[in-house]
């Protein structure tokens, strides 16, 4: 099965009607046949966007749940070796390209992966065309 890295940024417009786009929709339309790599943290940043979209009364608790029912039901793998590679790899990464450690882990993860990144952060699209990484397009 082909696979590509997915970020928080990029799922999280799947959620948002106002940050869907056709590049979203296409790499959610990806799913039906390809498989998403994410890194130990996304999950925690998922719950995080939707935990403070719902304090500012962007979406519903009850919506969040059916967006949180769909995420479970893709084929979205977490991968458990992100946190292995924090102190070093990551921590490099986000160094030499001036990146948080949670988007430095989404470029460490491709680059072991040898999978293209999907994700609508141009800082960490810049830094992954830098290092050769292919960006998904869906």
């Amino acid at each position: 099965m082909t696979r590509f890295i997915l970020d928080c940024s990029m799922t999280m417009a799947w959620c948002f009607a106002d940050e869907s786009t056709s590049r979203t929709t296409a790499v959610m339309a990806a799913l039906e046949d390809q498989e998403a790599v994410v890194p130990i943290h996304w999950p925690l940043e998922v719950a995080n966007v939707l935990t403070i979209a719902e304090r500012r009364k962007r979406i519903a608790e009850a919506n969040s749940a059916r967006f949180i029912d769909i995420l479970n039901r893709l084929p979205i793998v977490v991968d458990e070796q992100t946190s292995k590679k924090a102190f070093g790899e990551v921590l490099s990464l986000a160094r030499a390209w001036r990146l948080s450690a949670y988007d430095a882990a989404y470029l460490e993860l491709a680059m072991r992966e040898a999978c293209p990144l999907a994700s609508l952060d141009a800082s960490l699209n810049k830094a992954a065309t830098g290092l050769g990484i292919v960006l998904f397009q869906g």
